[in-house]
């Protein structure tokens, strides 16, 4: 058997060593972003996703060594365990696998089969097993014992029947022989349930449906799931064409296992009939509920991983800079909140104004607004995207040209999680005196100045750009976005002067109280003016320092190496240039010349290696830099405004809002995002949406169909191409031939699918 370091390292395609040194690392308590960023040495420079793949499989790979401790102690107190079954136990590579060896050994309810054996029939049944030529009712007739209740041969022959079947359901590797045959050949189908077609509408397009189970998109999976979890679908597994024949294909393959059927012997019928029972009653019934459940733990899999990117995507968008902004929460009714934060993110001032029905005080509301603005010298005014944000914009837009000396922009930004977040613990310990509706305006304020500084605070599911998120574990869901979240921040680094406790939670190697302990000794004392002054915070140790050091950026302290991501382990390095040519280290930093000169060779040493040396120096030419875009808005077309303004070959701008596997959601401005599909995103070949899209971007896109009694808007990326030809390609569920000619799968196209897919997303 291979040990868990040889298994991880031949699926990940490195050597044995660096997975034991990462593994080391980890257990010791290193987090995965410092491991990938200061310990490359150590680890022969795995990344921080091959570091997740790894971490993911050792979670897995210890639970299955755990649960083979278990199993192998449990049959060898049965006094069962043979070093056949020891190897097997030991060879099993998954937990299916492991489960199957150890079910004849599993202790379990009182069973027919258990019953038969107390009354003595287990003989008849290896008889009849063994001897196909024997009469099975003259045989049965031997086993007649009133006192066990064996009354009569019909008895005697259906506990023999129990015994049979139990052996053949719990023979792991037909279980595993049949488990490949239905997960290659298996078919899905979904019905409506009788009378539900008008109360299951929506799921219309699975009312008569079948697919390979082995190809059936995530999307398209869970959707299926959600419609049964909803009593609309009833859900069925076949082998094509198993109607058409006598018998199932997997009872050939149970009769051909056991060498049942091949002559003509008097027990022959007997033990098909066994066969055909087996299978029905305990082997697919057994392995319907298990390839069902492979289905949806591999279709969450990969709406999570789904989630995940779109998330990173979210969380590193272009933030637009330490500038004063009015945020701006639209409302119609209840007027729109405004609030004012100042460059750093502090709420200066806030008013709610009525610029829309029933009250109409525009005029008022612009002058509000107009004062607000030049008291704070504001720059850019943040509107979140949901009820009345086109006509709030409006709004913004008229200030603007009513107030040119203000110097003002707008932008539309996404205000999903805002009112989680106004609701939340957090929020009303910050602002215990303000109103809700005003933090959610404050929110989305701040989350155009640093996106990333903002949604930390929210919880990563309730930001909404996932698909089917509800409806997929929340456990692996929650354990996935917290290392995205992880990772974007530790990529970022954070200014420990001004970060937030729910920003510095998320530092390598800083807990909660550690992260609250932060902010309480900088209130008390003012700035950190260098990195060793951390050590002074209460409960942050040795250990935290050393994770944590090189993520926490202090930009106008002592040391002009503390706003940098260089680790205060390796100054040395630093030194060591400094010393060899004669500099001071303010004249060194981002001179690009003279630092593209050094040889990383030259200042190596048995501590630091050459990965670290050269990171130390592409550092120095621009400390601190940040990984995230030039920050870019798009501009929404005048007077479209809703989705009746759309017409076809309409070329507008818009914000990604969300990518799936089957394409990618587009903001436009009409309160409905767009679905540009995966087949309208290039004219060349797209495995996957995120290789074109991410999340945030800004796009041109053409409208190509419009149907405004379902809120469904078809939309092109490819803006060279006539829009009724798109139009008939997806209606005809299908690829252009001139556009995959030289593709080797076909890719499905299903409009209506993504149509209820989207009212799944919460804006």
């Amino acid at each position: 058997m291979l040990s868990i370091s040889q298994r991880i390292a031949e699926e990940l395609s490195v050597k044995e060593s660096q997975v034991i040194s990462a593994v080391g690392l980890l257990d010791e308590g290193s987090t995965v972003p410092f491991v990938a960023r200061y310990r490359k040495e150590v680890t022969g420079g795995l990344d921080d996703t091959q570091l997740r793949n790894l971490e993911d499989r050792l979670r897995y790979l210890r639970e299955l060594d755990d649960r083979r401790e278990v199993i192998l102690r449990s049959i060898d107190d049965q006094g069962k365990l043979t070093d056949g079954l020891k190897k097997s136990i030991y060879d099993a590579e998954t937990k299916n696998r492991l489960e199957d060896l150890y079910l004849p050994y599993k202790v379990k309810r009182r069973t027919k089969a258990q019953i038969a054996r107390e009354s003595g029939l287990e003989p008849l049944a290896d008889t009849l097993f063994e001897h196909h030529d024997l009469d099975p009712e003259n045989e049965a007739e031997k086993y007649i014992n009133k006192e066990k209740s064996v009354d009569d041969i019909k008895t005697a022959l259906d506990g023999a029947r129990q015994i049979l079947m139990e052996r053949f359901s719990e023979d792991a590797d037909l279980l595993q022989k049949l488990r490949d045959v239905l997960w290659g050949q298996g078919i899905v189908e979904s019905r409506v349930v009788e009378g539900k077609e008008n109360e299951g509408a929506k799921f219309s397009d699975y009312f008569e449906y079948q697919e390979a189970i082995n190809k059936i998109p995530s999307h398209r999976a869970l959707a299926i799931f959600r419609g049964r979890n909803e009593s609309i679908l009833q859900l069925s597994l076949k082998i094509a064409g198993e109607d058409e024949v006598e018998s199932h294909p997997c009872e050939q393959i149970i009769a051909q296992h056991f060498n049942i059927g091949g002559n003509d012997g008097k027990a022959e019928k007997w033990l098909k009939d066994t066969v055909r029972w087996a299978w029905k009653i305990k082997i697919f019934t057994h392995l319907d509920v298990e390839l069902k459940m492979k289905l949806k733990e591999s279709a969450e899999e990969e709406a999570i991983k789904v989630f995940a990117s779109n998330l990173n995507d979210l969380l590193l968008a272009a933030p637009a800079g330490s500038k004063a902004t009015m945020g701006l929460d639209p409302g119609l009714r209840t007027g729109v909140k405004a609030a004012i934060v100042d460059a750093t993110g502090k709420l200066v001032d806030y008013a709610t104004i009525y610029p829309h029905a029933p009250k109409n005080k525009w005029d008022e509301s612009i002058s509000t607004l107009a004062t607000l603005a030049k008291k704070h010298a504001v720059r850019l005014i943040s509107i979140g995207n949901g009820t009345a944000s086109r006509e709030t914009d409006k709004l913004a837009k008229d200030l603007i040209s009513k107030h040119p000396e203000l110097n003002l922009s707008s932008i539309v930004v996404s205000e999903a999680g805002a009112s989680v977040y106004s609701a939340s613990e957090l929020a009303a310990n910050e602002f215990p005196d303000i109103d809700v509706s005003i933090r959610g305006a404050v929110s989305i304020a701040r989350r155009l100045q640093d996106p990333l500084a903002e949604l930390v605070k929210i919880e990563p599911k309730a930001i909404g750009v996932g698909q089917y998120q509800h409806d997929v574990s929340q456990t692996r869901l929650a354990q996935m976005l917290n290392a995205v979240v992880e990772d974007c921040v530790n990529a970022v680094g954070v200014d420990v002067n001004m970060a937030s406790v729910p920003l510095l939670t998320q530092v390598s190697g800083l807990t909660t109280s550690m992260a609250e302990n932060v902010v309480d000794y900088r209130n008390s004392n003012g700035a950190f003016n260098n990195r060793e002054e951390l050590l002074n915070v209460p409960r942050l140790g040795p250990k935290a320092y050393e994770q944590a050091a090189g993520f926490l950026r202090i930009m106008n302290g002592d040391n002009p190496l503390d706003k940098s991501s260089v680790h205060p382990e390796a100054y040395p390095v630093v030194e060591k240039i400094i010393d060899r040519n004669t500099r001071d280290i303010k004249s060194i930093i981002g001179d690009t010349v003279f630092l593209r000169k050094l040889k990383a060779n030259d200042y190596i040493d048995d501590k630091f290696g050459l990965p670290t040396v050269t990171d130390i120096l592409k550092e120095l030419e621009k400390p601190g830099r940040d990984p995230r875009p030039e920050f870019k808005t798009a501009e929404f077309r005048e007077g479209v405004e809703e989705i009746k303004d759309l017409k076809a070959d309409m070329v507008l701008e818009g914000v990604v809002t969300n990518v799936t596997n089957f394409g990618a959601f587009i903001d436009i401005g009409v309160h409905q995002d767009g679905l540009v599909h995966i087949s309208a995103l290039s004219t060349g070949f797209v495995k996957d949406p995120r290789d074109v899209v991410k999340t945030g971007e800004v796009v041109k896109v053409k409208v190509i169909d419009i149907d405004i009694d379902r809120r469904r808007i078809a939309l092109t990326m490819r803006l060279d191409d006539d829009s009724r030809d798109q139009v008939a390609d997806i209606k005809k569920d299908r690829p252009t031939k001139k556009q995959y000619k030289k593709q080797k799968e076909s890719v499905t196209v299903n409009s209506a699918m993504a149509d209820a897919l989207s009212q799944a997303f919460k804006r």
